[in-house]
């Protein structure tokens, strides 16, 4: 498995990330598709043998649940060293005053409640998930630069949001001589491409590493339209509707597409669909999700899977506009 620089940082990190938010309880998660604690530390294990050494998470998966299951395995199972862990804050995990946000009191509250789930003396990556309309941005900026300085943190990464926000976040973070974010994890895949309008260009210019969130689509990237599938996601994830269901048709399009390109190479759709996020050159590690182990292997085997500009225009040209999701 290669590794990469994640951004314009020497942080190096596996090609391929394994997202956490399967890897919980079904009573704290509210799916029916997570895996228990047994059935998910095979998974990560597999990863690390695989050379996977980059972990997602984040506080309101499964209120923490995932984080505490993450924590375990890592200390059974690797190097703690060795291992780069990532986990998210903004979406609140409890009730009342101070529950969400940037704030610099949520900030310092979750950070610490994360660390004690995770069992770790630091966290590699601290993101923010979402940006926070509510709390002034210096705040925010300096609070999380404070826990980097403290030792808590080794470096700051952000999630979904508009260009325009993101490249402020970046000059405030410049101007003040704060800690400035390595990451963006976006919403990227051959379904989705917005992000490439503005910000994969924001982030080739700026030197920051982009590890897209939900690069098979939910999975509809990764087989035939409407073929039966044993995943025990498949069906299930009501997110997905509310992602897609608006351009059924045209998406409909690019997964034939994807087949198509995936036949003549003779691999699964998933490596196709996944070889494309690296086309981008700031894509660094697409964040995968695994309940089988073919999905960890498919997707260690798309990060060396290098498509060519005829491949990669048939799987782009079906693609129509899309509405914009997840920065609000």
């Amino acid at each position: 498995m290669r590794t990469l620089k994640l951004g314009r940082s020497g942080l190096e990190v596996s090609a391929v990330c394994l997202g956490c938010l399967t890897y919980a309880p079904k009573e704290a998660s509210g799916y029916t598709w997570t895996l228990s604690e047994p059935e998910s530390r095979p998974f990560i294990r597999k990863a690390l043998e695989l050379g996977i050494n980059f972990f997602d998470t984040a506080n309101s998966y499964s209120k923490g649940a995932s984080e505490e299951i993450l924590g375990r395995a890592i200390r059974d199972f690797a190097d703690r060293d060795n291992v780069v862990i990532a986990t998210k804050l903004y979406n609140p995990i409890r009730s009342g005053p101070n529950s969400k946000g940037l704030s610099r009191k949520t900030i310092m509250t979750e950070c610490d409640a994360s660390l004690r789930r995770l069992g770790t003396d630091y966290i590699d990556l601290y993101q923010i998930h979402r940006w926070d309309y509510d709390t002034p941005l210096e705040e925010t900026l300096e609070a999380l630069h404070d826990l980097v300085k403290a030792g808590k943190v080794r470096y700051l990464g952000a999630s979904s949001m508009f260009a325009w926000q993101f490249s402020k976040a970046l000059q405030v973070a410049k101007y003040n001589g704060w800690t400035r974010f390595i990451s963006m994890q976006n919403h990227l895949n051959l379904l989705y491409r917005e992000e490439e309008r503005e910000m994969m260009g924001l982030c080739e210019s700026e030197g920051v590493g982009v590890t897209p969130w939900s690069p098979l689509a939910r999975g509809l990237l990764a087989r035939p339209w409407q073929q039966p599938t044993d995943s025990p996601r498949a069906g299930r994830d009501s997110y997905a509707e509310t992602l897609y269901s608006a351009t059924v048709e045209a998406d409909r399009r690019v997964i034939d597409a994807v087949a198509r390109v995936a036949d003549a190479r003779g691999v699964p759709m998933a490596q196709v669909a996944l070889a494309w996020q690296y086309r981008h050159k700031s894509v660094i590690a697409p964040v995968i999700g695994a309940t089988q182990f073919s999905h960890l292997e498919d997707a260690v085997a798309a990060s060396e899977l290098v498509l060519s500009r005829e491949e990669i225009h048939a799987l782009e040209a079906p693609y129509i506009p899309h509405n914009v999701a997840e920065h609000d």
